[in-house]
């Protein structure tokens, strides 16, 4: 049985102690001690896991110097820290052993825009999007870009000095720092912006710390001026991370210490603000995406491109388009990147050009005349390109590229391209011959990869594929590792030319050579002589020992691979999260992920319950418990149960930190598609909440919730008693004080049994269907019920009848089957297997009859897609039931089109389910609507925030109205007239009609009215 997971690691005494006192001090943020809050903080977007004490989550920049000042302190002087943002760093960056000072929570404000000036002052913690969200009304934008930047935030970009996309244009970010604040290991301010000569003599600063800092650096890089010339390459992307190179002007009159500070990786301060320049929106943009016969034609052609002066030229192998060809992304970009006839694409670049209008029409015509020639000639292995000016479009492909990274880490099988060697930088005139030989060390080592990457600057990231729960694999990184460095200064690069340094700073002395890399060790020195700030990256102060950190240093895999391999395929979505991080995206309008963007909290992310959950498994299999096996027996007593849950508070039980991140989901399955790796959390939440159970009560809401199919026709059979039952003020407040459920909806009245007393479509069983002639049947639709619309929205199904009879066909309602998908997002797992097989067997009858069945709801139509094939797997069948839009494409055709002269217009909200799993939803109704003279705009938003039951739980409440003012509310409010709103979903108009006052219609009603109009 399931058993008490008491095993954690606790804090270190010196940790308590430290927290303990800060928790006393003036410090006003937030301090969490939670075993599930340091396993979601122990990984990053690399492979390595290292496990730190405590989060800190600074409300303030006095609150870091509150922080550090504490650990000033002599009693405190072994406790270390790492400064975090939005843990994206591919090699480890930002992990610790120590404590994660997170500022991403709240140091995430843009402080002050100045357009005369063209500069912006932000906290650390804004992330990149949504500055130039910010930025946009002003006709700016914050330039560097990166393929993270929806979730990576300032503080990370200046700390790994960041580029990405057109730096060669756009530089670095180091490039537009204009000034920063940090708190110094002391817990002093250190303003640094550039100043003169003369001033690095002087005590400006009125910190003495900071002046020995700035005095000390600029004599020291003035005296190794000419080593740091020589040994530096002149490379776009030569990340030192101490930039010896550039503290200094080209003159010598100006010094700039925020040059050090860019790229350290928090190892010599805590960054708190940053002032940065920046750029004008061009006003005009246009891409080319050429495409070639091999990825190697297409980096020979690339510095051709460079010189036709493009602002970026970015590539993708066959490898990534291919990924991207399987994925929710397509659909967006599939128009963009046509098909060649008779060619395959095996490599891409993507060219744009920005700028002034005539300026950029005449490179890119130029391009296009050069293009058309060697296409002609049969040169660099031309097959084709495409031109777009649209922005819109230019952005769907950058987005593609973007998600490129998470892609990789869908490759099927064990083996995994991964991040450890995927950012080198070479001159771009090498990096053809350079990549040619990299292939060659890869598949000397018989392993697949995907490349893609920034040409232009001669960056290219590769994912070798590996298992890292194989312990032959994880020697192989470190060997492949060693190659590619040596590899890197053979053509005159480097071996992190974007990402930073992270756990490779073991390549330091033979990249810098001996006497630059002291100069390293003595800023290091300098800055945090004791290596507090996150000690062992980059380099250690002098004489204090080797690196803390390697490449070699514990692997999320060493964890992995004690979970046994039955256990790991029977939870694949948990093992196969890899850390990308796109669950992170900041913006409410994203559907991913809906608990994350109201709580702010990582626990409550896809990535962070992937963790959880991979512990879980962990502690199962050292408890000696099969969780297979676990899965499969009865549950405890019911005293047991009881007592047990009595005993939860005194009890420590990892599963109760695991309950509290999974339960916060609204199992919208947004992360199912969005996520590139298709992590499908609401899948493995029910086979937790089925485990859990075993041990411990379930509340009473979740049997209200999973019983709630069976009870519903008995409950319509007497509608108004119910209603009254359910709805008077005294039953409201028992049934929210009891069992924790508000807003209960009310049955229709009258019912849809009532509504179609006597009517045509009812009456029909399976002997009756069977009985249709065979050569009749193409007239008849079957309408497959769901419980939310037929005994909550009856009208709904009324109207859809009304509909398929106006088109000129026979409507057939078939007998109501539950669904069974209440009783899996509560992890009735049995319960469920029953209801889909039982529902499975008929609807398999009825399709043998060759008659299209509809379902009206799109989470309860994909569930018969989805979680059916889940858990029955072949005694599924091959039954498909339609969503109306997909069935009413392949009939309007047989019908003529409207000749209105004064087409109507509606905005359709998606459903979060629908536009996630079916992403071409909004065109399939665009071109319905269209086809009966009317328009719809579609609008992209989050979630709503009722996700089936989940807005009607008490506990849920708040957070659900937050989700819909997020997105929802200020999209509703922008309409005047609210009769334009259509949405599919119920569980979406129950919410509307619970916040917004007012009932949206489905769009099978307003197209019934158009119908009905003509």
């Amino acid at each position: 049985m399931l058993p008490l997971l008491s095993h954690k690691q606790t804090l270190e005494p010196i940790y308590l102690a430290y927290l303990d006192a800060l928790e006393q001090s003036d410090f006003e943020g937030e301090i969490d001690k939670r075993y599930s809050a340091r396993l979601v903080q122990a990984t990053d977007n690399s492979v390595y896991q290292f496990l730190p004490q405590a989060v800190v989550y600074p409300s303030s920049q006095k609150d870091v110097e509150i922080v550090l000042t504490l650990a000033a302190k002599p009693e405190f002087k072994a406790v270390t820290f790492s400064a975090r943002g939005g843990g994206t760093g591919t090699n480890g960056q930002s992990l610790t052993h120590g404590l994660i000072l997170d500022v991403s929570r709240h140091m995430n404000q843009v402080l002050e825009v100045n357009v005369e000036e063209g500069w912006v002052k932000v906290q650390a913690g804004v992330i990149k999007d949504a500055l130039n969200d910010a930025l946009r009304p002003h006709g700016f934008f914050f330039s560097p870009d990166l393929s993270t930047s929806n979730r990576a935030t300032i503080g990370g970009m200046i700390s790994t000095d960041a580029s990405g996309a057109g730096s060669l244009v756009y530089g670095k970010t180091s490039d537009h720092i204009l000034g920063l604040t940090s708190v110094l290991i002391d817990g002093s301010v250190l303003e640094t912006q550039p100043i003169s000569a003369q001033d690095t003599q002087v005590s400006a600063t009125n910190n003495p710390l900071a002046d020995t800092i700035i005095a000390r650096i600029a004599e020291t890089c003035l005296e190794k001026r000419t080593q740091i010339e020589n040994r530096f390459p002149k490379l776009n992307r030569f990340l030192t991370g101490y930039d010896l190179k550039h503290v200094w002007n080209e003159d010598l009159t100006e010094f700039d210490l925020s040059r050090i500070l860019a790229g350290s990786e928090g190892t010599l301060a805590v960054l708190t603000e940053a002032k940065l320049n920046i750029t004008p929106l061009p006003k005009t943009r246009m891409m080319v995406n050429i495409k070639y016969d091999s990825f190697e034609s297409a980096l020979r052609h690339a510095p051709s491109l460079v010189e036709a002066k493009a602002t970026v030229v970015e590539t993708v192998d066959s490898k990534v388009l291919n990924l991207a060809r399987e994925d929710i992304i397509w659909h967006s970009v599939a128009d963009l990147i046509k098909d060649v006839p008779n060619k395959v694409i095996e490599g891409l670049n993507m060219v744009e050009f920005a700028g002034d209008d005539q300026e950029v029409q005449q490179k890119v015509a130029k391009l296009e005349t050069v293009l058309t020639e060697q296409l002609n000639s049969n040169l660099y292995g031309l097959v084709g390109y495409q031109v777009t000016s649209d922005k819109a479009s230019i952005e769907q492909i950058y987005a593609m590229r973007k998600k490129s990274v998470g892609l990789l880490g869908a490759t099927k099988g064990n083996r995994k391209p991964i991040a450890f060697a995927e950012d080198t930088a070479v001159p771009p005139e090498n990096l053809a011959d350079f990549i040619m030989e990299f292939r060659a060390l890869l598949d000397e080592h018989q392993l697949q990869y995907g490349m893609f990457g920034h040409v232009d600057a001669g960056v290219l990231h590769v994912r070798p594929a590996l298992d890292m729960c194989d312990v032959a694999d994880e020697k192989l990184l470190k060997v492949i590792s060693d190659q590619v460095a040596a590899l890197t200064l053979k053509y005159g690069g480097l071996m992190w030319g974007e990402h930073g340094k992270g756990v490779r700073g073991e390549y330091g002395p033979d990249v810098f050579g001996d006497e630059l890399y002291s100069v390293l060790e003595q800023v290091k020195g300098l800055f945090d002589p004791d290596n507090r700030l996150n000690p062992g990256k980059l380099v250690a102060p002098p004489k204090s020992g080797p690196l803390l950190f390697n490449v070699d240093s514990t692997k999320r895999g060493t964890f992995d691979r004690q979970i046994p391999v039955q256990v790991r395929d029977a939870f694949p979505d948990v093992i196969n999260c890899n850390g990308n991080g796109l669950c992170f995206n900041y913006s409410a309008y994203s559907p991913m992920c809906p608990s994350f963007k109201a709580t702010g909290d990582r626990i409550h992310s896809p990535k962070g319950r992937a963790g959880l959950m991979r512990e879980w498994l962990r502690l199962l299999e050292a408890e000696g418990v099969d969780v297979n096996e676990l899965a499969k027996s009865k549950p405890y007593s019911l005293l047991q149960r009881t007592q047990n849950t009595l005993n939860a508070k005194r009890d420590y039980d990892y599963s109760h930190e695991v309950m509290e991140s999974l339960k916060g989901c609204l199992a919208c399955k947004a992360c199912s598609s969005q996520c590139p790796v298709k992590v499908d959390v609401p899948k493995f939440r029910a086979q937790f909440f089925d485990i859990y159970y075993k041990r411990y009560l379930r509340p009473a809401k979740d049997y209200l919730v999973a019983g709630i199919e069976d009870a519903l026709p008995l409950m319509a059979a007497i509608p108004k008693v119910t209603n009254f039952a359910s709805q008077n003020p005294v039953s409201q407040w028992v049934i929210k004080k009891t069992i924790g459920y508000v807003d209960s909806p009310k049955l229709s009245v009258p019912t849809l049994k009532q509504r179609l007393d006597g009517h045509p479509s009812r009456g029909y069983d399976l002997d009756a269907l069977y009985a249709i002639p065979e050569a009749e049947r193409h007239q008849y639709v079957l309408v497959v019920q769901d419980p939310f619309n037929t005994f909550y929205d009856a009208d709904i199904v009324f109207r859809f009848i009304q509909l398929i009879e106006k088109l000129g066909l026979k409507p057939v309602l078939l007998p109501f089957k539950p669904n069974g998908k209440p009783s899996h997002i509560k992890g009735f797992l049995t319960k469920f297997a029953k209801t889909a097989q039982h529902s499975a067997d008929f609807l398999n009858k009825v399709h043998s009859l060759n008659m299209p069945m509809v379902g009206l709801d799109p989470a309860l139509v994909l569930c018969y897609r989805d979680e059916y094939k889940e858990i029955l797997g072949q005694g599924r069948g091959n039954f498909e039931v339609k969503l109306a839009n997909e069935w009413l494409m392949t009939v309007i055709k047989q019908f003529p089109a409207s000749q209105s002269d004064v087409p109507k217009a509606f905005t359709w909200f998606s459903h979060c389910t629908e536009s996630t799993a079916k992403p071409n939803t909004a065109k399939e109704w665009q071109a319905i609507f269209a086809h009966f003279g009317a328009s719809i705009e579609s609008l992209n938003l989050g979630c709503c925030g009722m996700a089936g039951t989940y807005g009607h739980e008490m506990d849920n409440l708040e957070r659900s109205k937050q989700l819909f003012e997020m997105s929802w509310q200020s999209s509703i409010d922008k309409i005047a007239d609210k009769s334009q709103i259509l949405i599919s979903g119920y569980s979406c108009r129950s919410q509307v009609k619970r916040f917004a006052k007012f009932k949206p219609k489905h769009p099978i009603e307003a197209l019934l009215a158009l119908m009905t109009q003509e």
